[in-house]
């Protein structure tokens, strides 16, 4: 994957980092014990709530816009007029396939090594859609106040399909590296690939959860919110463009956008509108 794809992808996921993290953490059940460096789980009733949400027939509408644009955001034009527009939007008829999931990423007290901190925390949740001519979307949804919001619709299914992929291999929890767009599980105390970004950060028989904390330390360490690295303004370590920088939402709005290192602590704002994003594959 280039630099710039991984910043594009990395931009969005960041609008979404750990102020959205601390909204979901005070739904989690307190009797609930997680593994050694497992994040705290998303309640059932919860994922139950997110994915009433994302059934609202005006949000699967606006999936069925995003599959007859095939992604292309509200702000860019298309070849085809209005009317064929709606007609494919509805011709597209999606449904939800899967289960909604909780969607976890890297923590940033992890990376700095606090004690006690989680691998990752959850960002939002996330309910594959698909069309009927075979194209999928992910939905994200946040909690906003005592009900859920979707924020983002992304082409493809990834965060369903990793979690259903670290299910079905031996269970855990399943999370990602967005710097560099790695997906593992975390699984008996070890951090076990589940994509090639992965086997190419940990090999292909993982690394203990020790192990990969240094391993991130390396790598993000200095890099942190807070840290000179970040007051320079360099924020990961990536260029964004302007283009990433005004992600397109579904009312003509833009969504303001935070540097990498969000994606490790920094708190993140949401706009209006869902992000209607076209997700870039690896390359």
């Amino acid at each position: 994957m280039t630099e710039l794809r991984r910043t594009r992808r990395a931009a969005v996921t960041a609008l979404l980092a750990a102020g959205l993290a601390l909204a979901l953490a005070p739904a989690a059940q307190a009797d609930i014990q997680p593994a050694p460096g497992a994040p705290e789980p998303v309640p059932a009733t919860e994922l139950a709530q997110a994915r009433s949400a994302v059934q609202d027939p005006s949000v699967l509408d606006k999936v069925g816009h995003f599959f007859a644009r095939k992604g292309v955001p509200p702000t860019q034009q298309l070849t085809i007029g209005a009317a064929e527009e709606a007609k494919a939007a509805g011709d597209a008829a999606p449904r939800l396939a899967g289960d909604t999931v909780p969607v976890y990423t890297l923590d940033a007290g992890f990376v700095a090594g606090t004690p006690g901190a989680p691998v990752a925390k959850a960002e939002f949740t996330a309910s594959k859609v698909v069309a009927a001519d075979g194209q999928s979307a992910s939905v994200w949804t946040v909690r906003q106040g005592d009900s859920w919001r979707v924020v983002n619709i992304a082409s493809g299914g990834d965060e369903s399909d990793y979690a259903a992929k670290a299910a079905g291999t031996g269970g855990g929890t399943a999370f990602r590296e967005p710097q560099v767009n790695a997906w593992y599980v975390l699984r008996d105390g070890r951090v076990l690939p589940l994509d090639d970004e992965a086997r190419r950060s940990v090999g292909a028989g993982g690394v203990s959860l020790a192990g990969y904390q240094k391993l991130v330390h390396q790598r993000y360490g200095d890099k942190l919110p807070g840290s000179a690295y970040d007051r320079e303004g360099k924020g990961g370590g990536y260029a964004v463009d302007a283009a990433a920088q005004q992600p397109a939402t579904g009312d003509g709005s833009t969504l303001p956008a935070v540097t990498a290192a969000a994606a490790l602590g920094a708190t993140a704002l949401v706009g209006a509108g869902a992000v209607l994003r076209r997700r870039r594959s690896a390359g």
